[in-house]
């Protein structure tokens, strides 16, 4: 850890760990630091991963740590805490245990925390039976009587996505805007039921989820409920470096956050990328191992041209190497030294 290395990757899901074999490949020392937090722990399988459908996230993770070790690159267990740029432009990176490395480059893929709407039972059966993406888990309750817990203007666009994989749709509205006559009309066209009011509390018999329990008293069986939570930016070391996260919206509702980059990942402070959730709040793991790649070659080529310049500067007029080749030219066996 009291080593100097091209590249520190902050973050060992998806994004960090595709960046991190690309920077390894590439001959790069790369050490990748992981809370151990990833988003989808909660997850039984990954989805609409080409060649690796259905493989667990822990699964997936082992695989690509497996990876970047056999090119090279480190991984350690722990959290960074801050970082900071030292006069000569590498950074520092603090870790909660008390140790620090030293790095020239920073690729940061911390993630996001989805915050759950404070319902009884949505954050216990999250990842289970309580989901979000219909692109994610929607093939695995296809035909299945599935719930909308409408929290935002989006719920009625959810509930006619999720109506793809179902024919047993029920919007709750909950602490949702009143739906307008468009949406009405959009729904009963689908077959999807409506009711009004709050949701007090899942039902879970055993270790399922068996009903919607509303504030009336009354229950709604269901089978799998969906949620629209909050996709918040894991900023952390980030913000040490003076960069905070965006407001993101969705119909011009604000839907969470994340942090400003490039197309390639770059961020407004010098050295610094960013790849994943932190940044694109709609990336899929497939999507984000992509931006980890993109991220980490656009990363490499700053640190060739970084690189060149080094050595134009070793190599030039006042370099030893270069005034002990003139004076051999000039001088010949004339030359003296002391």
């Amino acid at each position: 850890m009291d080593e100097r290395y091209d590249v520190v990757v902050v973050g060992g899901g998806a994004a960090g760990l595709s960046g991190a074999v690309a920077l390894s490949r590439a001959r790069r020392s790369v050490l990748v630091v992981d809370a151990g937090e990833p988003r989808n722990a909660p997850a039984g399988h990954v989805h609409n991963y080409l060649t690796r459908e259905g493989i667990t996230p822990a699964d997936l993770t082992a695989a690509g740590r497996a990876e970047v070790e056999g090119y090279g690159g480190q991984v350690v267990s722990g959290t960074v805490t801050t970082a900071r740029r030292r006069e000569d432009g590498d950074f520092v990176l603090e870790l909660a245990d008390g140790r620090s490395v030293r790095a020239r480059r920073l690729l940061v893929a911390t993630g996001l925390v989805d915050e759950l709407p404070d319902v009884p039972g949505v954050a216990e059966r999250w990842g289970r039976d309580v989901l979000h993406c219909p692109y994610c888990h929607g093939w695995e309750v296809r035909d299945q009587a599935v719930g909308i817990l409408a929290t935002n203007p989006m719920s009625a666009h959810q509930a006619l996505l999720w109506r793809q994989w179902t024919a047993d749709v029920t919007l709750f509205l909950h602490t949702a805007p009143a739906l307008d006559a468009d949406q009405v009309k959009q729904l009963a066209a689908r077959g999807v039921r409506v009711v009004e009011g709050e949701v007090a509390a899942l039902e879970v018999t055993g270790d399922a989820l068996t009903g919607v329990r509303l504030r009336s008293g009354e229950v709604v069986a269901r089978e799998a409920m969906v949620v629209a939570p909050r996709f918040t930016a894991r900023v952390g070391v980030l913000a040490s470096l003076g960069l905070a996260a965006v407001e993101q919206e969705m119909g011009g509702y604000v839907v969470g956050s994340a942090v400003p980059s490039d197309a390639n990942g770059a961020t407004a402070v010098p050295d610094v990328w960013v790849a994943g959730n932190v940044t694109d709040f709609k990336s899929q793991v497939i999507i984000s191992a992509g931006a980890g790649l993109n991220a980490a070659a656009a990363l490499n080529f700053d640190l060739v041209d970084e690189d060149v310049r080094l050595a134009l500067d070793a190599n030039g007029p006042f370099a030893h190497e270069t005034e002990q080749r003139v004076s051999e030219l000039v001088a010949g066996a004339r030359r003296h030294g002391i």
